[in-house]
């Protein structure tokens, strides 16, 4: 498989996106830690590959569908070609992240009810949950603690907060994170604008 790779700039940091010639395949920040373990599953799933640096049509459209949902645009996973690679039941997790919609959270729990009727799946749904190659198209910033506390993400806790922040902003509905769980604003009034991701 021959994937092709690129650098997108987000309002949280750039991001290293990874596609092959039908699909998205990875998108994730760059970590050392986070590449290393993207290498590790492709050499696991995909036995020969190789990777160049360029363009394709499935990059500019992991592009343009960033672009729309940092503008508060639009936000379904559903619009672009997804291949991420990985085992039954996580391509069973990620699938059901798909389905939460911006604006929204669900506990571990909660994903786990659904994925499996083993008593202890709350932690596979957390392991499939920090496996998710995908970061942001793949939802897995909207799995919260069941107390509502942010519990870990990949991409850092303050980058899970900004996102669930942003699609409050833009997205709001009964289980927004205001709800959930209060978060400490650095501002006094809460503007239409959001800054971008300060590292």
């Amino acid at each position: 498989m021959r994937l092709v790779r690129a650098t997108l700039t987000t309002p949280v940091g750039p991001m290293l996106a990874f596609a092959s010639d039908e699909a998205l395949c990875a998108l994730e920040f760059s970590s050392d830690t986070r590449l290393s373990r993207l290498h590790t599953r492709l050499s696991r799933f995909v036995s020969t590959h190789t990777i160049d640096d360029g363009n394709s049509a499935v990059i500019e459209q992991t592009r343009a569908w960033l672009d729309a949902y940092f503008a508060g645009a639009a936000s379904d996973p559903h619009a672009l070609p997804l291949g991420a690679v990985g085992t039954r039941f996580e391509q069973r997790v990620w699938k059901m992240l798909c389905a939460i919609p911006a604006g929204e959270t669900r506990s571990y729990g909660q994903v786990a009810a659904q994925a499996s009727s083993t008593v202890n799946a709350s932690r596979a749904v957390g392991l499939a949950n920090g496996a998710n190659p995908i970061a942001i198209i793949v939802p897995c910033h909207r799995v919260i603690g069941a107390d509502g506390s942010l519990t870990g993400y990949g991409g850092g806790l303050e980058r899970k907060q900004w996102l669930l922040e942003h699609e409050e902003r833009y997205w709001p509905t009964d289980t927004s994170l205001s709800r959930v769980v209060h978060v400490p604003h650095h501002r006094e009034h809460k503007d239409d604008t959001q800054p971008r991701f300060e590292f």
